[in-house]
């Protein structure tokens, strides 16, 4: 198999990523807590606080900490002058290419939270779909959309 992407996104990605896992987990204890009132007022059986008190600990063990970490792992990403290659996948790790002369656009973004750690979310559009790179640095971002940008220029000239 030929070598990974040599690009790995912004360590502060992972920040970003186990914030936004805090967010869902805020809203999963509001379930919790819900289901908890439920089961006090409707007089059900006592095992099911236990079963709300186990995903809420599962949730913040796989979806905190461990999950985060390896998306962070598996993230990489390299620009070609032929193609831009894109690795990610938590379990199953998925290798895109994206041929330069396929490429439409190049957008960035960014949101509160990727702001703050001075972060932008890359995306990539073809006619079929649109491809991610999240999380890297805003002067990364910046010169890569003008680079991939310019390749994508010179591919379509040669065609």
């Amino acid at each position: 198999m030929i070598s990974q992407p040599k690009y790995h996104i912004s360590k502060k990605g992972l920040k970003v990523w186990r914030i936004h896992a805090v967010f869902e987990f805020f809203i999963l204890l509001l379930f919790a807590a819900a289901v908890s009132v439920l089961t006090f007022f409707f007089d059900w059986p006592e095992w099911i606080y236990a079963i709300c008190l186990g995903v809420l600990i599962a949730d913040v063990f796989f979806g905190i900490y461990l999950f985060p970490k390896i998306r962070w792992n598996h993230w990489r990403y390299e620009v070609r002058e032929q193609e831009i290659e894109i690795q990610q996948g938590l379990f199953i790790i998925k290798r895109t290419l994206v041929p330069m002369v396929r490429v439409q656009h190049v957008d960035t973004s960014q949101g509160p939270i990727l702001k703050h750690y001075c972060l932008a979310s890359m995306s990539i559009s073809t006619a079929a779909t649109i491809h991610t790179i999240p999380a890297i640095t805003e002067q990364e971002a910046d010169q890569l959309r003008v680079r991939i940008s310019e390749l994508a220029r010179v591919a379509e000239d040669d065609v």
